[in-house]
């Protein structure tokens, strides 16, 4: 099946695969009762980072662009949940710029038909045909930019991201596929890297052309460097509609919020409830920003904790217990590298082709709807290793 499945991937719109991307041919099944509990606490997440006291409380002490209130809602936003073998979930962070909800539609959608001989078709919930997923993406987007233009707007919608991605990039062909969709719908869409920006006063330009609606991929969360300079003014004048950005970025993704959301010291300061409390600290382990004050408890503690960059993505700058020491420590607090440590989760277990792999769980939602399911299976129990035997997993939800 394997040979014949990446085939019918790469026909469907995906790079090549295994080669560029890395699929695993076996699928993991998220129980319906499962699903219900991550919608419960999607809907708790939603309902508390909207709120003024917490909105504050985020924002403190972040960069003046941060401060900006704004509208927008991301329609790729996606929580990262382990799945403990003795049940449950835990959000292990919540990323505002998911990446590979296309890819894994194309994914779920294609190996639906091609395992159809192995799979139990009527304890699951068939995955959308990938013709129904791109318009589902589309009408998010159509409603995100009439909610922010009060119409949709005439002029051109930029997916930016950084020029290392552009030219590298894990998931730049799936940006292309995003772009060719917009432009089959008929509307003006361009990809490119920040510097090609310009601000005329009025508006954002790229390649000369007003831009009315960013899909922003960019991993300068809070677009500090130089080239960002036109979209800093533009997101400023509040003439552009921006998914994400650093509004949202700074309430509801940055990493030191993951000690609000699994600890109950600032509840009454942040307006969290007593049955959100039970939801939350049900669903989110426990996180503590690395302080001065707390460096000599982490590390008593290590072993059972993961340290992960306040701002990292993709596993990129975690450290292993065996790397973290009091010197570690005081050394990254007197650096202003800021650095969290969440108690470690286990993954769920799987064999493919006798190898040991290790799943996660992402689920896209946007305005509280669940559309997308995926997961990644590492080669490694303690890190994401996505080379194969390892990749991303098909992933279905159960019927009951």
């Amino acid at each position: 099946m394997k040979a014949p499945l990446f085939a019918s991937l790469e026909a469907a719109g995906m790079p090549p695969v295994p080669d560029v991307f890395s699929v695993v041919p076996q699928h993991q099944q998220v129980s319906a009762a499962s699903l219900d509990d991550i919608r419960r606490f999607i809907g708790v997440f939603d309902h508390v980072t909207a709120r003024a006291p917490w909105q504050a409380a985020a924002r403190c002490g972040l960069p003046a662009i941060a401060q900006i209130m704004r509208p927008e809602t991301c329609f790729f936003s996606a929580w990262d949940f382990h799945l403990p073998p003795e049940g449950g979930c835990q959000l292990i962070e919540f990323n505002d710029n998911g990446s590979g909800f296309l890819f894994a539609a194309i994914i779920n959608a294609v190996y639906y038909m091609a395992a159809a001989a192995s799979l139990d078709r009527k304890a699951l919930t068939p995955p959308l045909e990938v013709a129904a997923f791109r318009k589902h993406v589309l009408d998010m987007v159509k409603r995100e930019a009439i909610a922010f233009h009060g119409g949709l707007p005439d002029g051109l919608f930029l997916i930016l991201d950084d020029a290392d991605s552009l030219q590298r990039g894990k998931f730049l062909h799936e940006l292309e596929l995003l772009r060719d969709l917009f432009r089959a719908e008929g509307w003006q869409a361009a990809l490119g890297p920040p510097a090609k920006t310009r601000w005329d006063g009025k508006h954002l330009l790229f390649d000369g052309r007003r831009v009315s609606f960013v899909v922003n991929r960019s991993t300068d969360f809070f677009w500090q460097a130089d080239e960002f300079a036109a979209l800093r003014a533009a997101y400023g004048e509040g003439n552009v509609c921006v998914v994400p950005n650093p509004s949202s970025y700074a309430t509801r993704s940055d990493k030191r919020l993951l000690e609000f959301l699994s600890l109950p010291d600032w509840d009454e300061e942040l307006g969290i409830r007593p049955e959100e409390r039970r939801v939350l600290s049900a669903h989110v382990p426990e996180t503590h920003v690395v302080r001065a004050t707390n460096i000599d408890a982490l590390v008593e503690r290590k072993r059972e904790l993961v340290f992960k960059p306040l701002h990292g993505f993709a596993g990129r700058g975690l450290l292993d217990s065996a790397e973290i020491g009091r010197t570690r420590l005081q050394r990254l607090v007197r650096h202003g590298e800021g650095y969290v440590a969440q108690r470690w989760v286990p993954k769920t277990e799987m064999k493919s082709d006798g190898d040991r792999l290790w799943i996660d769980l992402r689920v896209w939602a946007w305005r509280g709807e669940i559309f997308n399911l995926s997961g990644r299976a590492s080669r490694r129990r303690d890190r994401l290793d996505l080379t194969p035997p390892g990749g991303w997993v098909p992933t279905f939800a159960s019927v009951s």
